[in-house]
């Protein structure tokens, strides 16, 4: 019968028929739509619905088309019930295999018909069902079986071995390599390993034969890319309705990987005894004693210890503890009392003696052997030559902390010394004393890098003799030893040492010519937190040590005002780069001090000045700035701007009219030997059309010192276009009177020294004069800088100086302030009164 039936609107007497066959308790009746739909939801078991279509028909007619649709998701019977002309028009609309049409009233033998078929269908529904699960069970396990697969098809006994028909899983065409449609084409034997195809034949002969009832075997595939691959085989018979047929199956599993397994072990079992012969030590089993009594010794112990392994095996010659260097024997034995209380393995790097008297190191490990009581039963392990090793290391770790060349300790050693001494917080005073060798670097340009290595090794050589414990010498830059005092007793003792280093260099120095700075740190507890800064302040003394001596030895203590003078050079030199990447351009401005025609005493020029007005809006003379702007090179992008700005003045200078006044620009010799700098210039000239006549490049004479013909055509070219060229500073430097009439200059300016002493010499005594002759007799103008005094002026206008500036006459000043000064008719007759 039927599980369970939902009646929906019947009337009593057709619900009453109803229950009647199918039973009460089987039979769930709703009155309307909503709870028809309600019980269905709450009772998964109602696998049949019965409704009369003529109450609410239109409500039951949208029941039916939401039965129909849900039908088609899970089994479900429908039965109709109404008069047939009501139902003939929707009839086209019902599936017939789902619903049954029943015209009123109900007749008691129709419904029970109704019911035997729905019996009989739902049979053959579950039987249908069962036997698709077990097909799905079947392809489940074929398909997705983790072991390879095969199963024959039922062909006559006489068919070739391969040849019948078959079919195997997926993981079967993995384990091959090969399709079923490949193994059907050429057959198992085709794929089996010629030299596991005669045994298997003979097996599946016999199996066929009904002597075995399976067998099972080891064989190997060979796959399409010539690989092997080894399988563990099950083959069984099938039943057969028909007796002249055979049937079977085949189930296989990949071992490749445990033969592989297999197959190394059994190689490592052959290659154990060569291994041990060819150890670079020995292997031992030995006694948990104190003599380390062996039991087992490899071959290897010969090469390692120099006595065979006879003499060592019960101690019959000698104990292996008394082959093991005497201050290593405690350390291993309570290595080992460890390394069995905490059941590990036991591992360490000692000495040995051999029989030939020579040391090696060597590293042993090992385990203990427990008995079945926890006892121990013996000591096992190797025992390896790593004497090649150890000195590696050692050599290494030499290096780590050595300077190859010298031989001397290393910065890095050094700033381990100086760790350990913060840390053992010592008490006593401590210092370190810097010898800068910086100018090496330019002797190794002039004669090559060994000759400069040459004398950092002789030095060396000569410092290493101040050594002792109190005082380490290290080698921490290229060109730069540092002598670490670890307690002296007071600044005397400094002194002293900077003598003796002084004169142990002193040969060497003197005669290779070469200068360098002693620079003196002395470490307390304020200071000595921060090594690298104790390096810094220490080379900051040594280097001002060879500023401040010129490279004489002598030694120069740091103090705060060293770093405050590196802090203002840092600052400078940040404020210069803001300047020259455009961050800061109002930072530096040009002041322009007049220059006096000496015959008329007006303004026939100017000398541009640069200034640097700080964050601080403090004024920065050049005397600051421009040596740091040279050290770091920033010269060249800050001379540019300093051209610009005057040739800018310049072109207002024109627009007022002022057509025969020259500006003077100061040139560094960084700027003047870089490359195409004279064709830099005069492009810049065309470009803002000012007049190469009106520009005066000034130069100090030291600049010639080096480099003379170099620079002297660059002059030229300049001098060709117009341009004049006047010596600055003249007299206090190079001062080379026999090459001055080839230098390419037109005028000379006499340095501010040789104008001071005007006030103080008479005329006869005063050698000024003699310098004015001599530069007009090589066709040079010249121009007196400093002028301060009417005494002065009177002096040179006497002895014909050509040109003349200073604060007698005016103090630099602002582009404004110059424009004004020679505004209007009588513009460059402005000091006339100081002439007459």
């Amino acid at each position: 019968m039927l599980t369970q039936l939902l009646a929906v609107q019947l009337n009593e007497e057709d619900l009453s028929l109803v229950r009647k066959i199918i039973g009460r308790d089987q039979v769930f009746a709703a009155e309307n739509s909503k709870e028809a739909l309600h019980l269905l939801e709450h009772h998964a078991f109602i696998d049949m619905v019965m409704i009369d279509i003529e109450r609410s028909y239109l409500q039951s007619l949208q029941l039916l088309h939401t039965l129909v649709y849900r039908s088609q998701q899970e089994p479900l019977r429908i039965v109709v019930l109404g008069e047939q002309h009501l139902l003939q028009e929707k009839k086209r609309e019902f599936d017939l295999d789902i619903v049954t049409i029943l015209t009123k009233p109900l007749q008691e033998t129709q419904l029970r018909e109704l019911l035997e078929r729905a019996v009989l269908k739902q049979d053959a529904d579950a039987k249908q069902q069962n036997l698709q699960e077990q097909a799905h069970l079947f392809n489940t396990i074929f398909y997705q079986a983790p072991i390879g697969i095969s199963i024959s098809h039922r062909v006559d006994l006489g068919v070739e071995p391969g040849r019948e028909q078959f079919d195997v899983n997926p993981m079967y065409e993995k384990i091959t390599g090969r399709s079923m449609e490949e193994v059907r084409r050429i057959g198992w034997p085709t794929i089996t390993h010629p030299d596991d195809l005669p045994g298997e034949l003979e097996y599946f002969k016999r199996l066929k034969q009904g002597e075995l009832e399976k067998y099972s075997l080891e064989k190997r595939f060979i796959r399409p890319d010539g690989s092997i691959v080894w399988v563990e085989m099950t083959v069984a018979p099938l039943q057969a309705s028909d007796s002249r047929l055979f049937a079977h199956i085949c189930l296989m599993q990949d071992i490749t990987k445990r033969k592989e397994a297999e197959q190394l072990l059994a190689e490592s079992e052959r290659s154990k005894s060569a291994l041990l012969s060819h150890l670079p030590g020995m292997a031992y089993r030995c006694r948990y004693d104190a003599h380390w009594t062996m039991l087992y010794v490899s071959a290897g112990c010969e090469t390692l210890t120099g006595y065979t392994p006879d003499q060592l095996i019960n101690n019959r010659d000698i104990s292996y503890n008394d082959v093991i260097v005497l201050s290593y024997r405690q350390k291993i034995y309570s290595e080992w009392k460890w390394a069995i209380h905490e059941n590990k393995p036991f591992e360490l790097e000692y000495e040995i003696l051999t029989a030939q008297g020579t040391r090696k190191w060597v590293w042993e490990m090992g385990q203990a052997v427990f008995t079945d009581d926890g006892d121990i039963e013996a000591l096992e392990g190797i025992i390896l030559d790593i004497t090649d090793r150890k000195l590696m290391e050692q050599n290494l770790a030499y290096r780590d902390v050595h300077d190859l060349w010298t031989g001397l300790y290393n910065r890095r050693y050094l700033e381990q010394l100086l760790l350990q001494d913060i840390k053992a917080r010592k008490r006593s005073k401590r210092a370190l004393i810097s010898i800068d060798l910086g100018a090496l670097n330019a002797k190794s340009i002039a004669y090559g890098y060994q000759y400069s290595q040459d004398i950092m090794k002789k030095v060396a050589e000569e410092l290493g003799i101040l050594c002792n414990d109190l005082a380490v010498l290290s080698i921490t830059h290229e060109y730069r030893f540092v002598f670490y005092l670890r307690s002296y007793d007071e600044r005397q003792t400094l002194l002293l040492l900077c003598k003796k280093i002084e004169s142990t260099l002193e040969h060497i120095v003197s005669l290779e010519r070469i200068p360098y700075g002693l620079g003196v740190l002395e470490i307390d507890e304020s200071n000595q937190e921060n090594i690298d800064q104790l390096f810094r302040n220490v080379l900051i003394a040594s280097q001002r040590s060879i500023a401040l001596y010129d490279g004489e030895a002598e030694a120069c203590f740091f103090d705060e005002s060293m770093e405050t003078e590196i802090q203002r050079e840092a600052t400078l030199s940040a404020l210069l780069s803001r300047i020259v990447s455009g961050k800061s351009p109002d930072c530096l401005f040009l002041q322009y001090q007049p220059i006096i025609d000496m015959r008329t005493g007006g303004v026939c020029g100017f000398e541009a000045l640069a200034r640097l007005k700080s964050s601080d809006m403090q004024v920065i003379p050049p005397l600051h700035f421009i040596p740091i702007a040279e050290k770091t090179k920033l010269i060249i992008p800050l001379g540019d701007i300093i051209i610009r700005q005057a040739f800018r003045f310049l072109k207002q200078l024109e627009e007022q009219q002022v057509m025969d006044c020259t500006v003077s620009i100061n040139i560094s010799a960084i700027q003047l030997i870089k490359e195409g700098f004279a064709e830099y210039l005069i492009r810049l000239m065309h470009s803002m059309d000012v007049n190469p006549a009106c520009v005066c490049l000034e130069l100090t004479e030291s600049i010639f010192a080096s480099n003379f013909q170099e620079i002297n055509k660059v002059l030229k070219t300049l001098q060709h276009k117009g341009v004049k060229i006047s010596v600055d500073d003249f007299g206090s430097g190079y001062s080379s009177l026999s090459r001055e009439r080839e230098l390419c200059v037109d005028e000379l300016k006499i340095d501010k020294p040789f104008i001071d002493k005007l006030m103080v010499l008479s005329d006869d005594q005063a050698i000024t004069g003699d310098i004015i002759s001599m530069a007009h007799k090589m066709g040079q103008s010249v121009v007196a800088e400093g002028i301060e005094h009417q005494r002065q002026l009177d002096y040179l206008r006497r002895n014909n100086c050509d040109k003349a500036q200073g604060f007698l006459f005016s103090k630099p000043l602002d582009a404004s302030e110059a424009l004004a000064l020679v505004a209007g008719k009588n513009a460059l007759r402005f000091y006339e009164n100081l002439f007459k």
